[in-house]
């Protein structure tokens, strides 16, 4: 691609130029310009408008799920098709729908495929509902070393590895579970800069309950969990129950929360308490006490904090589009959701204990579209929220 080409598909001339001389993620319009000159994004099923988010692109199942025995990566030199020939047990055929059962795993090709240019480089991961929904998905490459991370100039397929974990779910080809950030070279975006960001923005808000919020910014951006002794409804997050029905991914406001979680009283306070005892291997939407912001030049990821401070996981889908929380885009007091697992032992998560870290990245413009409410998007403002898949009570 020349820059002149660029000029013509990016009209704003400085986002033209940035395309070649930035360091950042590609914002909305750089990936439509993207999808529409065929280069980087390709698809020989065309990719809508509506897959493209400010600072990402939803990606689509394929035709066909390889049931396999293990999770795998194919390493250097091998290919997925190689590794799907010794570990695949059973194909099915998705453009009609198919049942993807819980606890087991399936490679899935997407429809999307890429040819990324030098410096150019690609990061992926689930969809905010497939998260909460407690589906491990990611993504997969030929010669990949690395979930989720896709090399610089990778040129090939994508494929989607699947496990549900708390409900077995219902796909079909064009489902979209996991979605796609490309990045032009390799950011560092280090504390000072968070701080200066912080300190013009307000990242995170001071929570209302009195508590002094934590050490704010160190390797990232600090959160905690919102677990108070009095909540308004009494609930104060959801727990999966063991034994449910089929969740058809594509269905919007359709289950009824109750048939498939079971909600989390707040605690009573007894001998000085004040948290939630997770139990191993169980799965919980819990919410952060902080309001988190995410500027129109900038995106999120949600990052675990120190594994030393709790055998616990924090989210499975961590990545926040520009715009959200941001009172421009009609997200003030949105917080952000946790998807929490425990590991081996019971563990006490207590109000206000720091569970994970946001870090923060430019993007190379501003997107033309803002994660909210004028792309419908589906959780800005939100408090304490399962996936978009239920009825909201």
């Amino acid at each position: 691609m020349t820059e002149a080409r660029a000029s013509e598909l990016f009209p704003m001339a400085d986002t033209a130029s940035n395309l070649f001389r930035s360091t950042g993620l590609w914002p909305s319009q750089v990936l439509r310009g993207a999808v529409n000159l065929g280069h980087e994004i390709q698809s020989a099923t065309p990719i809508g408008d509506d897959q493209i988010q400010p600072a990402s692109l939803d990606l689509r199942l394929g035709e066909v799920a390889y049931r396999v025995r293990a999770s795998f990566l194919p390493g250097p030199g091998a290919s997925v098709r190689d590794k799907l020939d010794r570990l695949s047990m059973h194909q099915m055929d998705l453009t009609q729908g198919a049942v993807l059962e819980k606890d087991c795993v399936y490679i899935v090709p997407l429809l999307e495929h890429l040819a990324l240019r030098k410096r150019v480089s690609a990061l992926a991961n689930p969809k905010s509902s497939i998260g909460r929904l407690d589906v491990f998905a990611r993504v997969i490459t030929d010669q990949g070393t690395e979930f989720d991370r896709i090399r610089e100039g990778y040129r090939g397929p994508l494929y989607a590895e699947i496990s549900p974990r708390a409900f077995s779910i219902l796909a079909r080809t064009g489902s979209r579970l996991v979605q796609l950030r490309i990045r032009r070279g390799s950011p560092l975006f280090r504390d000072t800069a968070l701080r200066r960001l912080h300190a013009e923005v307000g990242l995170v808000d001071a929570p209302a309950d009195g508590m002094p919020g934590p050490e704010t910014i160190r390797n990232g951006l600090a959160f905690t969990v919102d677990v108070p002794g009095e909540a308004a409804d009494g609930i104060v997050g959801w727990k999966a129950r063991r034994h449910t029905d089929v969740i058809d991914v594509d269905r919007i406001g359709h289950y009824d929360p109750h048939d498939f979680f079971e909600p989390v009283p707040a605690p009573r306070g007894g001998k000085g308490l004040q948290g939630v005892v997770l139990d191993p291997n169980d799965f919980y939407i819990l919410a952060t006490r902080e309001a988190v912001v995410v500027p129109p030049d900038h995106a999120a990821e949600m990052v675990p904090y120190d594994a030393f401070v709790g055998e616990f996981r924090v989210h499975f889908a961590g990545f926040f589009d520009p715009g959200f929380g941001s009172a421009e885009a009609g997200g003030t007091g949105s917080r952000a959701v946790l998807e929490v697992r425990s590991h081996e032992v019971p563990f006490l998560i207590e109000h206000g204990q720091v569970v994970g870290r946001l870090i923060y990245e430019p993007l190379i413009a501003r997107p033309d579209r803002l994660y909210g409410r004028d792309i419908h998007s589906s959780y800005q403002g939100q408090g304490l929220a399962l996936s978009k898949h239920f009825k909201r009570t």
